[in-house]
């Protein structure tokens, strides 16, 4: 789950950041303010990738989906882009899941065979 969970808020991290690019041509915005804003949420970014397994981690991604679709009432293409990115979320963490149940799966066989196959060898050598 981490390397999908992860993919996706690397690529998050850059639009966001192309996104403060967007804003800054709203006369409104001080440029000050969209690059502290974009700032944060990219550094959030970041350290998502590191928790994404952790406790909550999953649901720091959720809200940050939220707040990059909110985005879009800034820069209105964000809207289009929030909810692509919040599918990806969902896929990333839905599928991501299940590579890891699948993964613990195909280790626990691969242990019992092991166990199997040492416990043959030395019952073999008493013989």
């Amino acid at each position: 789950m981490r390397t999908l969970c992860s993919s996706t808020l690397i690529g998050e991290f850059f639009v966001i950041g192309f996104a403060g690019l967007v804003a800054m041509k709203d006369p409104d915005l001080s440029t000050s303010t969209v690059w502290t804003v974009s700032g944060i949420a990219m550094v959030l970014c970041l350290l998502l990738c590191g928790v994404v397994t952790r406790p909550g981690g999953v649901v720091f991604g959720w809200a940050l989906q939220i707040a990059l679709v909110a985005s879009g009432f800034v820069v209105p293409t964000m809207f289009v882009l929030g909810v692509m990115f919040g599918a990806l979320w969902w896929a990333s963490v839905h599928f991501g899941r299940k590579i890891d149940e699948a993964k613990a799966r195909f280790a626990a066989q691969a242990a019992q065979a092991g166990a199997a196959g040492a416990a043959g060898a030395s019952g073999a050598d008493a013989v």
